[in-house]
């Protein structure tokens, strides 16, 4: 196989210590700082801008209208339009969470109950939001569709403790889910 020697080119004094790239850097920083206080900064309009460049003014001003049809927020667990909680606590969720963010302590239905047929139920079931990566797989291989990523992306909390959402506030902030559940079907 054949060597091939590539030549570096020949850098001129301005080259070798920035100068052109700085005054390059510097122009284009001046252009945007005059065109944001002429107030045509490129994008405030969609973005509802203060009208000095094309930050978006958070809290008063959220993504939400822009945020696209896909995107993927944090958790949360649903019950159907009865009431009922949807988790079966089949701990897929669990097994396939790449961080293992997810804990669940499944428990017995007992056997009086009008659904006993349906075994287990979550006695615990646990998310911390602080390793949670937002990937979606949980909600992927839920057989009962109980689980659902929102479009919520501003989670916050004083405390490591804050930051883990139980079961209760799993099921607060999911809601309601109108559906067909494998879970209550009588023919299952």
């Amino acid at each position: 196989m054949a060597v091939i020697k590539v030549k570096r080119p020949k850098l001129s004094f301005g080259e070798k210590i920035y100068f052109g790239a700085l005054i390059k850097g510097f122009l284009l920083t001046m252009k945007h700082a005059v065109d944001s206080m002429r107030g045509k900064s490129r994008g405030a309009k969609e973005l509802a801008s203060s009208g000095l460049g094309v930050t978006m003014q958070y809290p008063e001003q959220k993504w939400d209208e822009h945020l696209p049809e896909h995107y993927r927020g944090a958790p949360a667990l649903v019950t159907d339009e009865q009431g009922r909680e949807r988790c079966v606590s089949c701990q897929l969720c669990e097994f396939i969470c790449p961080p293992k963010a997810i804990k669940i302590t499944p428990s017995e239905i007992p056997a009086d109950d009008q659904w006993a047929k349906v075994e287990k139920r979550p006695l615990e079931f646990d998310i911390d939001m602080i390793r949670c990566i937002y990937c979606g797989m949980c909600e992927e291989v839920c057989p009962e569709q109980a689980i659902f990523l929102r479009k919520d992306y501003a989670i916050t909390g004083l405390s490591r403790k804050d930051m883990v959402h139980t079961k209760k506030k799993l099921y607060e902030i999911g809601g309601v889910r109108v559906g067909l559940v494998n879970k209550w079907n009588e023919l299952k």
